[in-house]
């Protein structure tokens, strides 16, 4: 199973960005997709998730700038992040809880990161 995230870069203070992360491999299914970020110098943090079912959770400093979306045919999940802060620079990985053929229950997948910067 490979995790292949892509859309980070640089942008200005109140600009937006969207992330995609697709999901290959021997899949049965998946359950949670989400999203994490790490700063330098700060601990890597959930910043949105989504079930199959489509519940979702944010980090609260994100609500209402931030947007968590899954195509479950196309096995990708999306981060659409609007109104970016300095604060939101970070490395984002993205993360699947996939179950693979031949197994029964699921193991948390990650992606290898992708840098979002944010000038102010």
């Amino acid at each position: 199973v490979q995790l292949q995230a892509s859309g980070g870069g640089v942008v200005q203070a109140g600009g937006s960005l969207r992330l995609s992360c697709l999901v290959s491999g021997q899949i049965v299914s998946i359950n949670d997709m989400g999203w994490y970020r790490q700063a330098p110098g700060k601990q890597r943090e959930l910043v949105a998730v989504i079930g199959r079912g489509g519940a979702i959770n944010y980090l609260d400093v994100v609500k209402g700038r931030f947007t968590i979306s899954r195509d479950n045919a196309k096995n990708t999940v999306y981060l659409q992040m609007n109104s970016l802060k300095p604060d939101d620079a970070a490395v984002y990985y993205c993360a699947a809880d996939v179950t693979r053929h031949g197994f029964t229950n699921y193991m948390r997948y990650w992606g290898q990161g992708t840098q979002v910067t944010v000038s102010s």
